[in-house]
């Protein structure tokens, strides 16, 4: 009977022994879950997208960013504008509409316009008298996501004038904005030992670069943001960047010279003014001695700075929705000398004597008539003499041999027109041009490349304008000699 005792008690010892061992392994696990749950969690809240704007967490911006498979993270323009202080609307700048295709975003100092499918921002600077666009290039073409214009951050980064910094690390996204850089750097450059920063909106836009315009009150300079070593001496009258060039337009003793960011000399200091005025054409407008002429990025003499003036005052054109008068579809070049207008094309080649009054037609009467300078469906360029009117294409030839009174444009709710008036007889223009079997070009901007379309007439173009126009020239003034062919000379 003990015997059975002592096993039971044994069994009961063994048993209780077990559980307790059970329960401790049990606590052990559960402990070691908590644990795990713990860390996971901070795992998850470490790993959580941030986005810092200005240093502040801002988690309505994060909700806003679409990230694609390949690692491309797209911004809807319009929703975004406003964190970044700019207003957002349809269609263009300088021709407003309801198109959603298009949209142009604007801050008190620039304005920027978008269209889908195009990687080209046309900016215009407020802050200044330019009438001028300049422009640059996003990564990738606006897309549309549900109805809305979206672009990428490098888009971003252009268009509203922002940092974009993605630490893969910590996932956080930091986005500066100049005002918020122009706060933080203006501290540090009086520690570098200058007096301020440079207010001109170009030279501020250099900050995204981390360089810095400077003054120490004497003089202009350039430093790097992140250190302050100084890239250009402070000794400058003036500096201005070239955001899409990367270099510093210099002023020194009143003359212009160009100075890259390694300290090269591009263009000699000796010209009274330098302007860029386009990119793509690689192509700077440069006065000396009251004179005008054009120089490549490097330096290289384009037209001889020999001319009364360069370019057409686009200010009168206003309703043709230009972005420079520089350069005319796509090719040519106004150039002026001896009050008298030819053309060259981007190489410098005159394709068009001095022999034109004016580029341009100008509404003197009581019609409907806006202020015409191109066609741009067409590629092709309106020009007087002696207050006739042709037409020129993108190689300068005459899209017809003929002058006519008037050349201009309408604009009947929205939709435009382009009229031509021989003798009191009125003509289509657009339906005149098909019927000489000129073509129409593209008008898609969505490379960094220019068409350059050249337009050419049928072999039947010559009778079709005796034709429709021939009366125009039946009325019995005597036509001086620089005039160009009358139709009947022509037929002849």
């Amino acid at each position: 009977m003990n015997l059975l005792n002592e096993d039971y008690s044994e069994t009961k010892k063994n048993k209780t022994k077990t559980l307790i061992k059970v329960i401790i392994v049990l606590i052990v696990l559960v402990v070691i879950a908590i644990i795990g749950i713990i860390s996971y969690m901070m795992y998850l809240q470490r790993m959580e997208l941030k986005v810092l704007l200005n240093a502040q967490q801002n988690d309505d911006l994060k909700n806003l960013l679409v990230f694609e498979t390949d690692g491309t993270i797209y911004v809807p323009v319009r929703a975004i504008s406003s964190f970044l202080g700019y207003s957002c609307y349809n269609g263009e700048y300088t021709d407003r509409s309801e198109d959603n295709s298009k949209c142009y975003v604007q801050s008190e100092v620039e304005v920027a316009n978008l269209t889908l499918n195009s990687n080209k921002i046309y900016k215009l600077n407020l802050s200044g008298n330019e009438q001028e666009y300049t422009y640059v290039y996003m990564d990738k073409p606006v897309r549309a996501i549900n109805g809305q214009l979206y672009i990428t951050t490098d888009g971003m980064q252009k268009v509203f004038n922002t940092t974009f910094e993605y630490n893969e690390e910590s996932n956080t996204i930091t986005i500066d904005t100049i005002p918020y850089l122009t706060s933080i750097y203006q501290t540090a450059v009086l520690d570098y030992g200058y007096t301020g920063l440079s207010d001109v909106l170009e030279n501020q836009k250099a900050m995204l670069k981390n360089m810095l315009v400077v003054t120490n009150g004497n003089g202009y300079g350039v430093i790097n943001g992140l250190d302050g070593t100084e890239i250009l001496e402070c000794k400058y009258d003036n500096i201005l960047y070239q955001q899409l060039v990367g270099d510093f337009i210099v002023v020194s003793d009143g003359k212009y010279g160009i100075i890259g960011t390694d300290q090269k000399t591009k263009v000699e200091i000796s010209y009274d003014n330098i302007k860029l005025i386009d990119y793509d054409a690689g192509l700077y407008l440069v006065q000396r001695n009251g004179r005008y002429g054009i120089i490549d990025l490097n330096g290289n003499t384009v037209i001889y700075p020999e001319n009364d003036q360069i370019g057409v005052d686009i200010s009168r054109f206003e309703e043709n929705n230009l972005k420079t008068g520089y350069i005319l579809v796509d090719n040519l070049i106004p150039v002026m000398r001896d009050n008298k207008w030819g053309l060259f094309d981007l190489r410098g080649n005159q394709v068009v004597a001095f022999e034109y009054d004016s580029f341009g037609y100008i509404a003197n009467n009581s019609r409907d008539a806006i202020n015409l300078l191109v066609i741009p469906s067409y590629n092709v360029i309106v020009a007087c003499l002696n207050n006739r009117y042709t037409l020129l294409n993108a190689s300068g030839e005459q899209t017809f041999k003929a002058f006519v009174d008037d050349i201009y444009m309408t604009n009947n709710g929205g939709e435009i027109h382009y009229t031509m008036i021989a003798n009191d007889r009125t003509y289509d223009v657009e339906d005149y041009l098909d019927r000489l079997g000129v073509q129409q070009v593209s008008t898609n901007n969505t490379t960094n490349t220019s068409s350059n379309t050249t337009n050419t007439s049928s072999g039947t173009t010559d009778q079709t304008v005796n034709e429709t126009v021939e009366e125009n020239t039946q009325n019995g003034e005597e036509q001086s000699s620089n005039e160009g062919q009358t139709i009947q000379e022509v037929e002849e």
